[in-house]
């Protein structure tokens, strides 16, 4: 049990340093916005002209650096979930005996 707290409190300094890095990277261009659960789109979508390679190269590679971060952020949360219902599950054990 007290391997598993570890574990969960390990996913979650974690997940703080990858917000930090999705946060360092809104700050570095206005049109990526504020947002640290979005992917920026990097597909045609309706209505919206995308900013292609060729047109903002920096921008673009700065876009795809922080959908790969954000990816990562979404696996983090994903194996926290499943180390806290571990957790969660330990400590039932525990009451119920």
């Amino acid at each position: 049990m007290i391997t598993t707290f570890l574990t969960l409190a390990l996913i979650f300094l974690i997940f703080l340093w990858i917000v930090s890095w999705i946060n360092y990277y809104n700050k570095l261009d206005n049109r990526l916005g504020t947002s640290i659960w979005r992917w920026s789109y990097d597909y045609p979508v309706l209505g919206k002209r995308d900013i292609s390679f060729l047109d903002d190269k920096k921008f673009v590679i700065l876009r795809r650096k922080k959908n790969k971060i954000i990816t990562y952020m979404y696996l983090i949360v994903f194996l926290g979930f499943l180390v806290l219902m571990s957790f969660v599950s330990q400590i039932l054990l525990i009451i119920q005996n």
